[in-house]
């Protein structure tokens, strides 16, 4: 009998100062084709993995369906964020606020805590002008409007949007299981940083999910897949909404063959259109700042055709690791290979 050991994660990224190995970022990484199988795999497809912030355009189907956009007469930048984890610039508190004005919600209605931006230019701004911290700032501030908006329309309490047992709440675990392909009941549940309910289940399935947003005509019911449609439609046609600029999700969205979407602690998920496949993976020490060099070398592995992206994922994140007086002093290797299944 073949023993068979389980290797759960493997080096992703190895950074060098002076040809001397000093951090290993260790991680996973999952791509899975149109059947949803695993195709290409670093490490344990089946990790238990906290969706964080990559949930957002799942939780947005919900408000999707009911087209709330439409009905509170928000354009495509507004109600992008309502999938967004925004970075604080005046062109995000903007929107923001236009969605206030159109949907008649106060701002502290909003259960997400009083912040400031994420983005270092908007902070200073802030802290130089004297600008009080606010709700809006929050970078889950647009999911949290989107529920709002939706549970004024539908009649459901505004008081406990947040909630699990939230009606809205409800649909979203629902709706997101099905894309998953993973029973409803077997998906974990635990409280995201800004107090919505976060989803836990095998990184394999978070693949699938992305896999139906960049192809939805693999969504048998059609209210579904029309409030998926609208969803990556707001994300593509306002890609800066969803981050920022010089910011991945960003780069990323600008290619209109990809939908991509990262989460807290260093879980990410994209799907490509034509190629009909699917990624997700998870740094496992919770890093952001090497998800380009990976993403960049799982699309170098499989040969895909659009350098420019590429090019813009290594512009986000150079190889050279420079210090103080922009001197090179090390770098920064993707060393893991995508093993095919």
């Amino acid at each position: 009998m073949e023993l068979v050991i389980l290797i759960r994660d493997v080096p992703l990224v190895e950074e060098y100062r002076g040809g001397i190995l000093e951090n290993v970022h260790n991680g996973i990484v999952c791509g899975v084709n149109e059947k949803g199988e695993a195709v290409y795999r670093a490490g344990d497809v089946n990790h238990i993995t906290l969706l964080r912030s990559a949930a957002k355009p799942f939780q947005a189907i919900p408000i999707a369906k009911r087209k709330i956009d439409e009905k509170f007469g928000l354009n495509n930048g507004e109600a992008a964020l309502f999938a967004a984890s925004h970075r604080g610039e005046v062109y995000h508190i903007e929107r923001l606020e236009s969605i206030l004005q159109k949907t008649g919600i106060q701002e502290n209605e909003l259960l997400t805590c009083p912040t400031y931006p994420l983005n270092e230019e908007p902070k200073f701004a802030c802290l130089s002008q004297g600008i009080e911290k606010r709700r809006l700032f929050h970078n889950c501030a647009g999911k949290h409007l989107g529920y709002l908006a939706l549970s004024k329309d539908q009649g459901y309490s505004t008081q406990d949007y947040y909630k699990a047992e939230h009606p809205a709440q409800q649909e979203a675990l629902e709706v997101f299981a099905s894309l998953a392909d993973y029973p409803k009941e077997q998906v974990q549940l635990s409280v995201d940083g800004c107090g919505f309910p976060v989803f836990a289940l095998p990184l394999k399935n978070l693949a699938i999910a992305y896999l139906k947003l960049a192809c939805p005509d693999l969504i048998e019911d059609q209210k579904t897949r029309e409030a998926v449609e609208r969803v990556t439609g707001w994300m593509t046609s306002s890609p800066e909404i969803i981050a920022s600029h010089n910011f991945i999700c960003t780069a990323l969205l600008m290619d209109e063959n990809i939908i991509a979407k990262g989460g807290a602690m260093g879980v990410y998920g994209f799907a490509l259109k034509r190629e009909r496949l699917s990624f997700s993976l998870k740094v496992l020490n919770g890093s952001e700042f090497v998800w380009p060099l990976i993403i960049a070398s799982i699309l170098e592995q499989i040969q895909y055709d659009n350098q420019e992206t590429i090019d813009r994922l290594h512009a986000l994140a150079p190889k050279a690791i420079k210090n103080d007086n922009q001197l090179v002093v090390g770098e920064k290797r993707p060393v893991f290979v995508l093993n095919k299944c």
